[in-house]
């Protein structure tokens, strides 16, 4: 569940960097965040949650890696320190909860098989006010070269499988691209196939 990114925290103090999501960037063209209710899942430093504190958006941060959240409150100082939850969302209740936003963005992989991505992905869509958004980004099965994440075994699902999830929603962004990087604390540089996806829960079924 922590992704193969622990060694990555205790190396660095921010290893993903401060700039938030584009998927996030990519949805705050169309939408003011100003007043919206948020789930970010699956956290990790805390760039997406002080993007959207900064904002006006309420925001329930979780993610299970502590290295992360340690990382989150040297990061964002001016963010109350009990802005960060450590918990695994696959335990987590959010009965009572309706959000306006649910942000899973490189925790899907993380789980362990389709049965879990399918189970944790429907309680979140039920946990989704009618015209809320998801905004989705995952390892797919297309290509993924995982030298830099030694001991790392992702759930890849196919692109298709996220987009069909989704069939009942209003897809915005629906996307298979490549994304190549180079993690701060070992330099190797490598290829991910990532399926983003933007998607608004329909007022009507």
């Amino acid at each position: 569940m922590t992704g193969g990114y622990d060694a990555g925290y205790r190396a660095c103090d921010c290893f993903w960097g401060s700039e938030p999501a584009s998927g996030l960037l990519e949805l705050a063209r169309l939408v003011d965040f100003k007043g919206f209710k948020v789930l970010d899942a699956g956290c990790g430093e805390g760039k997406n949650t002080a993007y959207l504190l900064g904002r006006g958006a309420s925001v329930r941060s979780i993610d299970i890696s502590p290295y992360a959240i340690a990382n989150a409150h040297r990061a964002w100082p001016n963010v109350p320190i009990d802005q960060w939850e450590v918990g695994d969302i696959r335990r987590q209740d959010f009965t009572g909860n309706v959000f306006d936003l649910v942000l899973a963005y490189g925790v899907l992989h993380c789980l362990h098989d389709e049965s879990d991505v399918q189970t944790v992905v429907a309680r979140l869509n039920s946990a989704t006010r009618p015209g809320g958004f998801h905004v989705v980004c995952s390892f797919n099965s297309r290509l993924q070269e995982l030298e830099a994440h030694p001991g790392f075994a992702p759930c890849l699902l196919t692109h298709d499988f996220f987009v069909r999830m989704y069939k009942d929603w209003d897809l915005l962004l629906a996307s298979d691209s490549d994304l190549v990087e180079t993690h701060p604390h070992n330099g190797i540089r490598h290829r991910h196939s990532l399926t983003r996806i933007i998607a608004r829960k329909r007022l009507f079924t």
